[in-house]
């Protein structure tokens, strides 16, 4: 069969600057099918979310499958499945149908797919036993389901047992998901997939990308496992690689901060077989928002297989700095060959004095869209026993930020001059005395959405 799943998945959906995930690869593959006969079950989700351009993408997906399966079979179109191979087809929506047994007939294949209707719930529970019903358990090929859905269960009763006993029968069991109206449940399709999860669970984000992993599938499975299999994985420069775990099957380097090589010898060659191989990235760069992980991916072995790794992004959250006060103008002064002293007029400041500046940063949480904050800062210097005397009160406009969603804004060096003559420590040792202060910090939205009613 070849490599029947290849698949790309992040440990976590967001991170914070500087976080870390983890990225885990996976491959399936399956002997030849000709010298391993099998039967198909495809399993088509027609409820009522797929109507219109969702089922014909659904039709044209299976049909690419079947016309694959038949010349792979026996070497040429010609509307047989041949090598001891079957397909038949369960179409579900609010109950299931067995509309074709495991037959080899193409064109009766085919017209089934063509003559699906959308409508109805999502019955998954009856799908998986009408499917399971179709095998001949004196059989000794090979078996295999490939659940097609776009939605959530909203009839019947528990897939997952079902899908249970299937596979504690010795079925395979491929999950395709296309992101429909009523969106997936991710967990759902994982639970019901063959182990390894991420090896058995593909997902379409568009119609066009469904009909790719039925070809590709179909494609896969006609080939004969997979040797001498070269994965190089090039992440965005966004992020760095920190850490390789052990793969379950062959060898892993990292050829440098970027790019890590994954290498297996034989894969699937004799019988059903997955893989997995995981890397930690670090975020580094300036990215934010949403960010593909993706710079390049590349996979080769003898056989020729195809194989598509989907590009996953990652939501990096850096919040929002601001600077509410430049820093001050700086006064360039030159030294001339080996003069030893220079005088130069600085020009004059406002409220000279000997001091210190303090500089204080602070966040505010949760800041929403489009909406502009006053923030007041004030400043006291506390004595030894413990009162408060006034040295100063800020208050400035934090600008808006135009983020998608509620932000953590950041801001820095907000500086306060503290002379020295106001100092309330105690003792007179000039510059160097310990001084203490308090500061208070007071924040509320300038901007609203409230308007009064209309009373006329």
């Amino acid at each position: 069969m070849g490599v029947t799943v290849s698949n790309k998945q992040l440990s976590a959906a967001s991170i914070s600057c500087g976080g870390s995930f983890n990225v885990r690869l996976s491959l399936a593959a399956a002997p030849d099918i000709m010298d391993n006969p099998t039967d198909m079950v495809l399993i088509l989700d027609r409820s009522r979310s797929m109507t219109g351009s969702p089922l014909a993408s659904l039709k044209e997906g299976a049909k690419t499958f079947i016309d694959i399966i038949d010349e792979s079979t026996d070497g040429t179109q010609d509307g047989q499945i041949g090598g001891g191979s079957h397909i038949g087809i369960v179409s579900f929506s609010t109950t299931a149908t067995q509309d074709a047994q495991l037959i080899t007939s193409v064109a009766a294949l085919k017209n089934t797919v063509d003559a699906l209707t959308a409508g109805g719930s999502t019955n998954h529970a009856d799908a998986f036993t009408r499917a399971l019903q179709l095998f001949n358990p004196a059989s000794t090929n090979a078996r295999v389901m490939i659940m097609f859905t776009d939605g959530r269960t909203t009839s019947g009763g528990d897939a997952n047992a079902v899908a249970t006993l299937a596979k504690a029968q010795g079925v395979l069991i491929y999950v395709i998901g296309l992101v429909g109206d009523g969106g997936l449940d991710q967990q759902a399709i994982e639970d019901w997939a063959s182990d390894p999860s991420s090896t058995y669970v593909s997902i379409a984000p568009t119609e066009a990308e469904l009909v790719k992993l039925f070809e590709d599938l179909a494609k896969n499975i006609s080939k004969p496992g997979a040797t001498n299999i070269v994965l190089r994985d090039q992440v965005d420069s966004c992020f760095r690689i920190t850490g390789l775990s052990a793969p379950t099957k062959g060898s892993a380097t990292q050829i440098n901060d970027t790019t890590v090589e994954w290498r297996i010898d034989a894969l699937g060659a004799t019988q059903p077989e997955a893989a997995t191989f995981e890397f930690t990235v670090r975020h580094v760069g300036d990215c934010s928002g949403d960010v593909e992980v993706n710079e390049a991916i590349t996979y080769s072995d003898s056989e020729g297989n195809v194989v598509h790794f989907p590009s996953p992004e990652i939501e990096i959250d850096c919040g929002t700095d601001v600077h509410p006060e430049p820093c001050p103008e700086p006064v360039d002064v030159e030294i001339d060959g080996c003069e030893s002293a220079v005088e130069y007029d600085a020009g004059t400041l406002a409220l000279d004095s000997l001091g210190r500046m303090l500089q204080l940063d602070v966040t505010l949480q949760r800041v929403c869209p489009n909406r502009r904050v006053a923030l007041a800062v004030i400043l006291s210097e506390v004595d030894d026993n413990g009162v408060e005397y006034k040295r100063g009160i800020k208050t400035m406009t934090i600008p808006a930020h135009t983020r998608a969603t509620c932000q953590d804004v950041k801001l820095r060096c907000i500086r306060f001059v503290l002379p020295e003559d106001l100092d309330v420590s105690g003792t007179a040792n000039g510059i160097c005395n310990a001084r203490s202060f308090r500061a208070r910090f007071i924040a509320h939205y300038i901007d609203h959405d409230f308007d009064c009613c209309d009373l006329l």
